[in-house]
């Protein structure tokens, strides 16, 4: 990306020089995605966020099917599910206590034959807590019934294989800043074959899948942080997920030792995805814990309505039955430490600590 700034970035859809060279950074990066996630480079479409990709994937889909409901679970993305609120009469899908779908509950609802669903919204894995979702078995109902998947991969991707082409969804959407690229660029993955209407029009870009002058600096972050993590036959992701596993577990062991914490979603970690785990603590507002870990150096995020953006509490810890103003959630990255952890953990146990006694 610094190389690119170095001189005017060229149109990638003209012929001259400068547009020869955007033209060839778009298409290595692509097929750096594509290798990442083991689709074909023509499968690719860049999008300037997973927020994009997701928009993308729910317009083309209802608009393929006029009127259709689209099966969603509130333990989705926001944008998946405020998506598809404004594309169809969306019909939800019950989650269980770790926030896990229940793969037979769809293919029972896409065996009926009444009110033919145009979509059917499944996470790879929830973003909050992360709990893996059943997305073969998913995958394999929809195409039984002849229906659309899409799969919000966001939280996963980069973090665990996904295994696209064995699974087989219709359309998958990720960011690059999840996994280490720069925010401003996404992708939405089309099954070979699939044509749906492009969510944004205009000129011809992505083969006229979607419209606008590409951004051509993140995509070309977005595929460097790709073709790293798919080095070595994925070695990489490999690396980096056993390495996460083994700091979140030491992670969650330090912090359920302290009085009132308890784990929130999965308690099998095979069922979770490797980098992030949230938590339960008892009797302490979380508001409150993210602004002591903050002042103490440490960045976490509460699913609280006063830890975000939003002004309701997270509907994925309502759906699951969880108090969203007692949770924290924590995640490594590719940085982290192991010293990182154990600053962590002494911290939590601290402002937990001296929050308890204050409550008291």
């Amino acid at each position: 990306m610094r190389g690119l700034l170095d001189a005017p970035v060229g149109d990638p859809g003209r012929v001259h020089l400068e547009g020869r060279n955007a033209r060839a950074v778009v298409e290595s990066a692509r097929e750096a995605v594509a290798d990442l996630l083991e689709v074909r480079p023509r499968q690719v479409i860049f999008t300037s966020s997973g927020t994009e990709a997701i928009n993308a994937a729910t317009w083309g889909a209802a608009r393929s099917a006029p009127g259709a409901p689209i099966l969603c679970a509130a333990v989705e993305h926001s944008a998946v599910r405020a998506a598809s609120a404004r594309m169809a009469p969306v019909e939800p899908i019950a989650v269980d206590s770790s926030g896990r779908i229940d793969p037979n509950a769809v293919a029972a609802r896409l065996a009926q034959s009444e009110a033919r669903p145009a979509l059917v919204q499944c996470q790879w894995a929830n973003h909050e807590v992360g709990t893996v979702q059943p997305v073969a078995e998913i995958a394999a109902a929809c195409r039984e019934a002849g229906v659309l998947l899409h799969v919000d991969a966001a939280a996963a991707c980069g973090h665990t294989d996904l295994r696209i082409h064995e699974i087989g969804p219709d359309l998958v959407s990720v960011s690059a800043h999840k996994f280490g690229g720069p925010p401003g660029a996404g992708a939405l993955i089309l099954r070979p074959g699939l044509r749906i209407e492009p969510f944004i029009v205009g000129g011809s870009q992505e083969r006229a899948r979607r419209a606008g002058f590409e951004n051509v600096l993140a995509i070309a972050g977005f595929g460097a942080a790709a073709a790293a993590l798919a080095a070595d036959g994925h070695k990489r992701v490999h690396l980096e997920e056993a390495t996460a596993r083994r700091q979140i577990a030491t992670l969650l062991d330090g912090a359920l030792s302290i009085p009132g914490v308890s784990l929130v979603g999965d308690p099998d970690p095979a069922g979770r995805l490797p980098h992030l785990v949230c938590l339960g603590v008892a009797g302490v507002e979380a508001e409150a814990i993210v602004i002591g870990l903050d002042r103490a150096g440490v960045a976490v995020h509460s699913g609280s309505a006063c830890s975000s953006e939003s002004l309701e509490p997270s509907p994925v810890l309502e759906a699951m039955g969880v108090d969203a103003s007692h949770s924290l959630r924590l995640s490594v990255g590719w940085s982290t430490t192991q010293e990182d952890i154990d600053v962590v953990i002494h911290e939590l146990s601290t402002v937990i600590a001296d929050l308890q006694a204050l409550a008291t």
